[in-house]
């Protein structure tokens, strides 16, 4: 069973030792430049630590877009020793129903961006109800849903 604990000055160092598998780095960025982000975003955003039998196996970041409104999920990304586990799957579940409690604000809405070339990944993100949002940024795809 995967849990999201908050990122704290407890935990930080161990996002900090996830590794992503080779030629992944075009996907997803490093945690220590989410981390960066998530400082600058403090009072719209919430990192978390993917936790699986007490150990971090990965990590994932929820900002709230008070301009749109929207909730926004950036960077999730499994170490690369922990991998096809069904983690991602698990954690992205709890996300949204972190989401679904609004702690930001009142929106309906979740955004994400995948690479367009990340199958495994958008293969997980259409499989929990995703649908293309009509943007696209270069090799990055919009992907949204609707949460209660």
């Amino acid at each position: 069973m995967v849990e999201l604990r908050p990122i704290t000055e407890e935990n930080f160092l161990e996002a900090f030792n996830l590794s992503l598998a080779a030629g992944q780095e075009r996907f997803v960025s490093h945690p220590i430049r989410s981390l960066a982000q998530a400082y600058v975003y403090r009072n719209q955003c919430q990192p978390f630590g993917i936790y699986a039998a007490g150990k971090m196996v990965g990590y994932v970041m929820v900002i709230y877009d008070y301009d749109v409104p929207e909730y926004d999920i950036w960077h999730m990304m499994i170490d690369a020793a922990e991998q096809g586990r069904g983690y991602g799957r698990e954690a992205l579940d709890r996300v949204i129903k972190y989401i679904e409690t609004k702690p930001f604000g009142d929106s309906g809405r979740v955004a994400l961006t995948c690479h367009r070339d990340n199958a495994t990944a958008l293969k997980l993100y259409r499989d929990r109800g995703f649908a293309p949002g009509g943007n696209e940024d270069g090799d990055e795809i919009e992907l949204v849903m609707t949460v209660r």
